[in-house]
This record gives C-alpha cells, structure tokens and sequence, in this order.
C-alpha cells in the first residue's frame, strides 16, 4: 500500500517533502516570499525530529516496561557537533531526505550547512562523551547523559595579526529545533548558608538551609542510535531563577538591582569554562560543577523512587559514570541526598554510593588533577565539605594499616592537601568514592597505577582498570568520508557500519591495486572538499594536490605544536640551503587547528608563532613552491568532518607519558592517513594493531623520558646538532617578529631557562627523520603509501567506541541492552497517547 503522506513518520520523499512544508507553513510561519535560509534549516529539523519522537517515547516505556538498568554519564562537555547528518543517516532516510528537498527547489547541502555547531565541549574529553552516546544508543544500551546546555559553547576563535582573538558562540542564537525543554522538570539546587542540626532518634539530623536557590530546568535532545531502534536522551541543564525580578525594587527606580539576583543565577549556564585565572571565575565554575550534578542527582533519584524498592536496589537500576572530576561532587552530593533527605545510615549510604559511581581519569598531567581551594569550598557548599571531611577521616583510619608510621604517605592519598589555603583534591575523592577508576589506554592506565596513584593502588588492587577509548565509526567514517565508506562497504558489506570488528576484511584489499587506485582518487576528491571548506569557511586557499600534513587538537605545550613547528623551520632551511633533503619532496601543506585556553599565554603564543612563521614561508617565492603552512581558526567538530578525511598525515607527537590517550589519532587512521607518533596514549595500541612498520614512530619512550629528566640539559641537546641549532638561532634572531621584539621571550625561556619540560629538543632530530621517512615514501611510492593507508583503516577495529562502551557496560556498569522493537509511529492512536 502506498504510503499516505504521514507526515509525522512517513520516510518516503513525498511524505518527507509535505512535512517540510507543513513546517514552513506552521511552525514558522513562512511562505515563498517570507522564508530565510534558517527556518528553511529549522523546518527540515523539525520533519526529520518528527521521525524520531514516536521512538523515542517507545524507547523509554520499553525500558520503563522491562525495569531496565540504566547507566548515567555525567559530564561537564558533550561536544555533539551537527546533528542533522548524523540523524538523517542512523534514520536511513538520507537518499529520501535529498530527493524531497530537491523536488521543493533547495538541496539538502544547503539546508544542512546551515546548522551550527553544537559546541558544548572544548576537546577531546566531550567529543569522547558524543561518541558514547551514538554507540550507547546503538547497542541498545538505556542510558542519559547529562550536562549543562550552555548559551554559548566553547569560544568562537579568529585571528588578528596572528593572534588568537575569543569570541562569544552564540549557538542558540536561532533557537535549537533538535531540543524539548522539560518545563515540568525543574529542581531547585542551593548554595552557601548555613547548616542546622537536629538531634532525632538517637542521631543528628542535618539540614542544610542555603542562602541562594537557582532552578535547574531540563531541556533533552534524543540521541537516537544507528538503525533507530533505541533513541536515548541527553539531558542538559538550564539554570533560572526562581524569581524574575524584584518588582518593588523595579518601581523604586532601582532597574539593575531588580533584575540582579536572575542575572547572578542564570549565569552559571552561560558559558563553558569561564576564565578562572580570577576568584569569581573560579567560584562560577564550581558552581556548575555542584549545580548540573545536583540536578542530575535528583533527576536519577526521583526517577529510582518510582519504583518503590528499599534502597538497597539502587545500585540494580543505576549506574553513574564521571566523566573525569567535573561531576565528582556527586559522590557528596550522593551522600547527603540519602543521609539528610532520605534518613540512611552512613554506612548504608556509603556502600550505595560507591557502588553506585564510576570514575574515568583522563590526564597525566599532576596540575591538571583538579583542586578546590577549602575555603571556598566550604563557603558555597559547607555541607558537602563536612561530608568531604568526614569520608577523608573514615578512609585515612582505615588507610594507616597500609602505611604504618608513614605520615608523607598518607598525606599523599588524603582528600585534604595541607597548604595555605587547603586545598579538596577532587581525583583523590573520586576513587576514593567509586568502584571503579579506569584509565583510556593500556599506557594511562598502568601509568596511572605505578605514577600518579600508586598509594590508592595498593590500597585498592581490584578498582583501577582500563577501558581504551574508541571513536563511533558511524559518524567518523559513514557520515565524515560517504565516498570511502561506499567503498568500503562495496569491498566487504556494510557490516563494519555496526560492527567495526569486520573493518579486518579489508586487509586484503591493502594488495588490490584497483582498490588502492579508488583509495588514492577518493583521498584526492576529499582535498578538494577541505579546500573548498577552508576557502568559504576562512578564506584560506590550499592545493588539493600537495600531500596534506595536519595537526588539530587543543593547544598545549605538552602536545607539542611547538615541535612541528620546529621541524618546519628545518624543512624551511633546508630548501633555503638548496635542498639536500627536500630537493626530491612533493609540496606539502601544513594544517594546524585548534584553541588555547584563554588565560595560558604560551599556548597563545605557540598560535602566533605558528603564523608568523606561516606568513614568512608563504610570502617565500623560493620556499612556497614546496611548502605552505596555514592555522585553520575556529577547529570544530564541523571542520574536523572535512579536514580528516582529506589528511595524509597525522601528527600525534606528545610526550610520551603525557597524553592519556587520544582520540583525533583513532579518526585519522580509520579515514587512511598515515601517523607520525611517539609511543604516548593510545599511539602504543595503534602500532601493536597495524605494525610500527606502517606508521612513523620516533621519540624517547616514557622510561626513556623518565630516566632523562634528572640529567637533561637543552642546551647540550641543541649545541650538538648544528641544524637544530641553525633554527634556534633563526628564531632567536627576531627574523619571524621583527615588528614585535621580543614577543617570544615567554617561549624561549620554557624551553632553556625553564628545562624544556617537555623534551623538545631531546626528540627533535628523531622527529626530523621520522618526516623525511614520510616525506620520502609518499614522494617516491605512493602505491606503498596507499597500502600502509589501507592496512590502517583495516587495523582500526579497536578503535571503535562500540567496543570501549561494551566493555564499561559488562566491568563496570553491568548493565545489558534493552531492545527496542520498531514502531512505525502508527500503532499509538494520538488521542488515546494523551488520554488521562
């Protein structure tokens, strides 16, 4: 039977095409001559959100219906990207979608490039988050994820005279048309005041009596899995206040006092990540922290007492994962919640808690373990500092028969840092208050246990483990690179779409020179896409037929941009030497992406470098011919899409033992580019996958490092290589900041004054060989390159998501999937679906 436009769930062209229209008429009350290139966007939105809603409800009854255990993934970043594609291809309606916007006169491209990034995540922690959701929701796992649904996301970068200039993202300028706000879920969270204490029955009951209320509302966007079979939530939360404004004092003339108390409590979701180099922008953001884990809290709370079990089932339908020590307050929080509000003993709240939480560490980085200072703690949240207290003194009694007349050790494990003020360790609560701790690759994680916390390993043995972060194929491959997945799938079935173990079968293919051949002539239509992106997106004109060498992820000292950067200026030297090792090499071009935080100075300083030097070699006649050298302002998920596909090679240089794991080097390989890499993060799995052989390794390792930290000296390291020493002595010179004298001290002194912490110089002519190697291969072999590229791809199975997310469901969460038959949005008749 035909479908009759439904339009409401119908999935062909016609039925898709009448609820575009429909929307456009009634949603946004647009016609022919009264209709802008946004609300074209949000009417498609809306059409295709039609198409999810009814499973989305069913998808919660079943799991309702089955008294399914659900898994809660706590984080302060879900950096979702655009959800348009993604959602038009887990439908399976992307070819009906483009036919019904192509028989109204616009094309899908069009409506979709409209669409801004949802950038609620700074890196590679809330990118980790979006890709649990997407395989979360795939496997048919119940879950929410929970967050903060900023104003505006991450900054918005532009450079000026190189520098990198913060702006504000404004992405719900236009509205969000993928989200329902939950006006019926809303939970008051308090701060500061005082704290009363009532002796009743034997025990001190205690009531915690805030001097300020903000209302968290709840606004929830479906994350629907491949297949559309289970669509989970992503719950962000809004903060309001209670009151609109104070009207006595708006009619006695007092306009900004009246509307104060709003202004201060809708703040604290107004930015990601306020600058906390200052007091209040410390305080703010452990406000948000507090305040999107107690919404959350009583949200899973509320949601558990409807079933009316004792709770002692708590942990049997919940699993709280913390996505690092963001939302480690919840153990606290946990704790006061079934002491205060619902009368448990200490200890029955206790085992509930920690069997109820799961903590991922994902630094390696000692001063990127999180702290709080104690007063300021205690001021905002003195209940929860007394029970920080009172967990502190239970675990270090139970500690000292692990270090008997050890009093260094057990200030080492303490929660409470003895300094001037005190600080809380929040990653020392965190373990101490969960079941879990897992590190997000084999290297992490056992550095994790023998480095960073090798106390609370002794302690306990049993808790700390490791779960190798994964990327989702689905939106990295299926949706970033559709012509390789095509082939991809022409060659060995779409299986791999969700079961990316089956990518394997394309080894094979690595020796099929007419697959190698399509594989080169896909990699070379992908350029010319991410030079038609840079040249719209930022005016940056790149040749698609240069070998294209990248590097974009967050800016930091420890991850070495400042490393690629030198290696450039002895290419640079080289060709302005005549070209002893260059004179043979095909033009490259060199991509760099990613932000600074806003308050680390040699991180914005390494941006400035990097295009000073790039104006330099550009304006070159004699350089420019074989190398150009650009910084991609802005890098988001939206260019990430377009730039991996079309990328050769992939830096991923850190230090090794600092980087944790990793992710963007996972979506490299699995879109063919090639890396260079030290034997740091998950780099180790990868060369262990797919052979040292068919990557560029280089560096010192971590026991390499650690053995050489006592004793290096960058000077030695640079005085006994002329050509390093020919670059430093470039750079010194002024010659890429003549118009602005020493601009670059700050970096100069890091790396000589300061010991060069992160052993530049010590890995910089490996580095040098390891590029030339990389250089060479693709000038002279490119069949050989095409090979290594396509036995990546056929290696990256590990690397899925899918395969992390199974793996926290079955160790740490024990939480099985829920299977979702698939309605057709037919079955429910609407009257009855809103019956009373």
């Amino acid at each position: 039977m035909k479908d009759e436009l439904h339009t409401r769930f119908g999935h062909t062209s016609e039925s898709i095409a009448q609820d575009f229209a429909e929307h456009l008429k009634y949603s946004q009350d647009a016609d022919i001559y009264h209709t802008t290139k946004e609300g074209r966007y949000t009417a498609l939105a809306l059409t295709i959100r039609d198409r999810i809603i009814h499973q989305w409800n069913l998808s919660r009854k079943t799991q309702r219906d089955n008294n399914a255990k659900r898994v809660y993934y706590l984080s302060l970043e879900f950096l979702m990207g655009r959800a348009m594609t993604n959602n038009i291809i887990n439908l399976g309606i992307e070819k009906e979608v483009d036919k019904a916007i192509t028989s109204l006169g616009y094309t899908y491209e069009e409506l979709y490039d409209v669409e801004p990034d949802a950038g609620l995540g700074n890196g590679g922690l809330g990118r980790l988050a979006a890709c649990f959701l997407d395989s979360l929701a795939t496997l048919e796992l119940p879950a929410y994820g929970y967050g903060i649904r900023y104003n505006y996301g991450i900054f918005r970068q532009q450079l000026k005279n190189g520098w990198q200039v913060e702006q504000p993202d404004n992405w719900l300028r236009d509205g969000n048309p993928w989200e329902i706000i939950r006006p019926d879920v809303v939970y008051p969270v308090q701060f500061g005041g005082e704290i009363q204490v009532i002796r009743e029955k034997g025990r001190d009951n205690f009531k915690w009596i805030g001097s300020e209320t903000v209302n968290g509302v709840a606004y929830d966007t479906p994350i629907i899995g491949y297949g559309c079979t289970t669509v989970n939530t992503l719950r962000l939360w809004s903060a309001k206040s209670p009151e609109e404004f104070d009207f006595h004092e708006f009619n006695d003339g007092d306009y900004t006092e009246a509307v104060r108390s709003k202004i201060s409590a809708e703040n604290l979701s107004q930015v990601l990540y306020p600058n906390d180099t200052l007091y209040m922008g410390k305080e703010l953001r452990l406000k948000q922290q507090y305040f999107f884990v107690a919404c959350s809290l009583a949200d899973i709370i509320r949601r558990f007492k409807r079933q009316n079990l004792s709770w002692s089932h708590f942990p049997d339908f919940a699993a709280i994962q913390l996505n690092d020590t963001h939302p480690s307050l919840a153990i606290p929080e946990m704790m006061r919640l079934l002491i205060d509000e619902e009368n448990l003993t200490w200890d029955e709240a206790w085992d509930i808690t920690q069997a109820l939480m799961g903590y991922t560490n994902h630094t390696l980085m000692p001063e990127a373990l999180e702290k709080w200072s104690l007063p300021m703690l205690q001021k905002i949240l003195p209940r929860h500092m007394q029970i920080i207290y009172e967990i502190n003194h239970r675990f270090l009694q139970s500690a000292v028969s692990f270090f008997p007349l050890q009093p260094e050790m057990l200030r080492k494990i303490s929660i409470i840092e003895e300094t001037n003020p005190k600080q809380v360790r929040m990653a020392n609560l965190a373990i101490i208050g969960s079941h879990s701790t897992n590190g997000v690759a084999e290297l992490h994680s056992q550095l994790l246990k023998k480095s960073m916390f090798p106390q609370f390993n002794l302690i306990f043995p049993d808790r700390f483990n490791n779960k190798t972060n994964g990327i989702t194929q689905r939106r990295w491959l299926l949706d970033a690179n559709p012509q390789l997945a095509a082939k991809i799938t022409e060659a060995i079935g779409d299986g791999w779409i969700t079961d990316y173990s089956q990518i394997a079968n394309l080894a094979p293919f690595a020796q099929d020179t007419t697959f190698l051949h399509d594989f080169a002539k896909i990699k070379h239509a992908s350029k010319e896409r991410a030079s038609a992106f840079l040249r719209k997106d930022s005016g940056i004109i790149v040749n698609p037929d240069t070998m294209f060498d990248v590097q974009v992820k967050r800016i930091h000292e420890y991850k070495r941009q400042l490393l690629n950067a030198l290696n450039i200026l002895l290419i640079y030297d080289d060709i302005k030497a005549g070209g002893k090792l260059t004179k043979d090499m095909k033009p490259m071009t060199f991509l760099f992406g990613g932000k600074a935080a806003p308050g680390y100075v040699n991180a914005k300083l390494i941006i400035k470098l990097i295009n000073n030097i790039a104006k330099v070699i550009n304006a070159d006649a004699q350089a420019n011919k074989l190398i150009s050298i650009h910084f991609m302002p802005n890098y988001r998920v939206t260019m990430a899409e377009s730039i991996i596909p079309a990328t050769d090679l992939s830096q991923q240089i850190s230090t090794a033992g600092t980087e944790a794991s990793g992710t963007g080097n996972m979506k490299f390989m699995c879109n063919g580019a090639l890396t260079i890499g030290t034997m740091d993060g998950a780099n180790v799995e990868m060369a262990e996958e797919v052979g040292k052989e068919n990557m560029f390794i280089f560096g010192h390792t971590e026991e390499e490092i650690t053995k050489l930290s006592g004793t290096y000296s960058p000077f030695s390291w640079v005085l006994a290589d002329k050509e390093i020493k020919k670059v430093v002595d470039l750079l010194s010179s002024g010659f890429f900041n003549v118009s602005e004298p020493n601009i670059f001290e700050p970096l100069r002194k890091s790396l000589f004054e300061e010991g060069d912490r992160y052993f530049h110089f010590a890995d910089l002519r490996m580095y040098a060989e390891a590029h030339q190697a990389a250089r060479n291969l693709y000038a002279n072999n490119q069949e050989e390159w095409n090979r290594k590229a396509v036995l990546n791809i056929a290696s990256s199975g590990k690397f899925s998501s899918d395969r992390t997310i199974s793996e926290y469901a079955k160790d740490i969460w024990h939480l099985k999937s829920c299977p979702v038959k698939k309605g057709n949005g037919k079955d429910t008749v609407l009257l009855d679906a809103v019956k009373k």
